[in-house]
């Protein structure tokens, strides 16, 4: 499924890798099903073009294909049909670079990424620029990264086009992936 919507230049990935533990140690997280569908469901509910599962791992690719599968093309399609919409737009990558070949593959122009990060970097943009920016060039591809375990490595941020700025809570900053891509891909495309 490829979405026409307002949003279809915008996508957003799932990096299970590279990301930081506890220790700030590089590792690969394991996929979660309900981060599957409920970011899937986001992407669809905001009319972005796709969502990413990024993961080297082949049995978690293996994974997120027999969950998409079930919905997509079993039984899961028929029983939920809304469902079968939403889990049509979830694709799997092995790295970041992937991704994005991925998103060119579908006629995209070159894609800028964007980093999500609940630490503070000095370069980070704040959601109503990235948000005017989303809004204002259309004929650029968006990739819209969120980490899992600690976040994404240093050099993951570094690399990318722009940073968003962090998340503010009250003085508590431990976000479920999928609590804080809703608010930030609401404070990004919501409302306007």
């Amino acid at each position: 499924m490829r979405i026409s919507g307002s949003f279809a230049h915008i996508y957003i990935a799932l990096i299970h890798y590279p990301v930081y533990d506890r220790q700030e140690r590089v590792i690969a997280t394991a996929l979660t099903t309900i981060d599957i569908h409920d970011l899937a469901r986001l992407a669809r509910t905001y009319g972005v073009g796709g969502f990413y599962l990024v993961t080297p791992l082949k049995s978690q690719q293996e994974l997120a294909k027999r969950v998409v599968n079930h919905w997509v093309r079993g039984w899961g399609a028929e029983y939920n049909p809304t469902r079968k919409e939403a889990l049509s737009l979830v694709r799997v990558a092995d790295d970041l670079e992937g991704a994005v070949k991925g998103i060119e593959a579908e006629g995209r122009q070159a894609v800028k990424t964007i980093a999500t990060a609940a630490r503070r970097y000095a370069q980070a943009r704040s959601f109503m620029e990235i948000s005017d920016i989303l809004r204002r060039d259309r004929r650029e591809s968006y990739l819209i990264l969120f980490g899992t375990g600690w976040g994404l490595t240093r050099e993951t941020v570094s690399r990318s086009d722009y940073i968003l700025e962090p998340i503010e809570g009250r003085d508590y900053n431990h976000l479920s992936v999928r609590t804080a891509a809703a608010i930030i891909l609401d404070r990004l495309l919501g409302g306007k």
